[in-house]
């Protein structure tokens, strides 16, 4: 497939939007990987679309002010509880994440199942069309970024466990609906735990992968014409493999040499 003015015009905005996930996500997923909650943006994800699912069986607006709410305040409603039981069942939080996004996943289904375009919806839930994406969503949403971006840095030392709920909320909420589940998923926490053990330099590191799954995943997408969410899942899981193989090899010489020293 030959990169025409065509393609150019539909890889650049999907590019874009990958870019402002990678740079809004990376920081955030190494918060939730710290905090050991892995699994509670699946989660909320799940709930957020399910939010946007019940909005469209009402018969609203499919990326009107409405299914914004709908789907904001699920996923409120998804962190809230998250929140709740952390309190009071922090031994268990992860067991009862899972449970959640089971829930969430399966009231999806029973909603859709009486909608002949049920599959294609979930499908696009999940996986995203991140190709589809135009330059004035993308310039709408990095808005949004901003603004719970500098709420982030202004007040994190302020905001507890709560607000970090609540803000993981706003910025899942958004993403799911711009790129799908999978890559929030994958953005959130692919780049944080192949940069897991990096002593230097670890934020552009993270960057880094996320920056070039979201390359090499439109490009081969492009070049196969295969579906590009999935393509970009498996690139920067690739791409993170590499670079901590490569991390830990360079680690493992240094310390060698180290000892040799002695």
């Amino acid at each position: 497939m030959s990169f025409d003015a065509f393609n150019l015009g539909i890889l650049l905005p999907a590019l874009a939007a990958g870019l402002l996930v990678t740079a809004t996500h990376v920081p955030l997923g190494m918060q939730v990987l710290a905090r050991g909650i892995v699994f509670i943006d699946l989660a909320v994800a799940q709930i957020a679309g399910l939010g946007v699912i019940l909005a469209d069986v009402l018969g609203w607006e499919a990326h009107g002010p409405a299914v914004q709410v709908a789907a904001f305040s699920a996923a409120l409603a998804g962190a809230l509880l998250l929140t709740w039981t952390e309190r009071r069942w922090p031994e268990v939080q992860e067991a009862v994440i899972g449970v959640v996004f089971v829930l969430g996943s399966s009231a999806a289904i029973l909603l859709l199942a009486g909608n002949p375009q049920g599959g294609e919806h979930l499908k696009e839930l999940l996986s995203g069309q991140i190709l589809w994406v135009g330059w004035d969503r993308i310039i709408a949403d990095a808005v949004i970024y901003a603004v719970l971006f500098v709420l982030w840095f202004l007040f994190r030392e302020r905001l507890g466990r709560m607000g970090f709920y609540v803000l993981f909320a706003c910025v899942v909420t958004v993403s799911v609906q711009l790129v799908g589940l999978y890559l929030v998923f994958t953005t959130l926490v692919v780049p944080a735990l192949s940069t897991y053990y990096s002593r230097g330099r670890r934020m552009q590191k993270a960057a880094g992968v996320g920056v070039s799954g979201y390359v090499l995943g439109l490009v081969a997408s492009a070049f196969t014409d295969l579906p590009s969410g999935a393509m970009i899942v498996c690139a920067m899981a690739i791409c993170g493999a590499v670079l901590a193989f490569a991390a830990g090899r360079r680690e493992g010489e240094g310390a060698q040499q180290e000892s040799i020293s002695k």
